[in-house]
């Protein structure tokens, strides 16, 4: 018992720091990309008309930079419910066979909901 408050504080730990991290780049990521004009994104001095390709790599870069955004926001929803989960006792129990999910996959993803055979079922799209 005394080990498993060690882990989930060193946990914790961890998925804060991961947290504040993920938040100051997707913070960034919304200040630089999505504020400013095409002419500023792209470091274009000129006010010349911009050729078509131009308009569709700048389309392109934007949608990949939402898309970014979209999976920092996701993973920071994920932290917030790990440290939930370690406030509740139940951090590192599998949600789909509810088996202790294993030290080495949490510490490789802190935030990870299932096990590796349950991860790898889900991807096969069984679960």
């Amino acid at each position: 018992m005394k080990e498993a408050k060690a882990d989930f504080a060193q946990f914790k730990k961890r998925l804060l720091a991961l947290r504040e991290r993920l938040v100051g780049k997707v913070d960034y990521m919304h200040e630089e990309a999505l504020k400013k004009s095409r002419q500023d994104a792209s470091g274009d001095l000129s006010n010349v008309p911009i050729h078509m390709a131009d308009v569709g790599t700048d389309n392109f870069e934007r949608e990949l930079m939402i898309e970014l955004i979209q999976n920092g926001e996701e993973s920071v929803r994920n932290i917030d419910i790990a440290l939930e989960k370690i406030e509740e006792g139940t951090f590192g129990v599998c949600e789909a066979c509810n088996k202790k999910i294993n030290k080495e996959r949490l510490k490789a993803v802190p935030h990870a909901t299932l096990c590796v055979d349950c991860q790898r079922e889900e991807e096969l799209g069984n679960i």
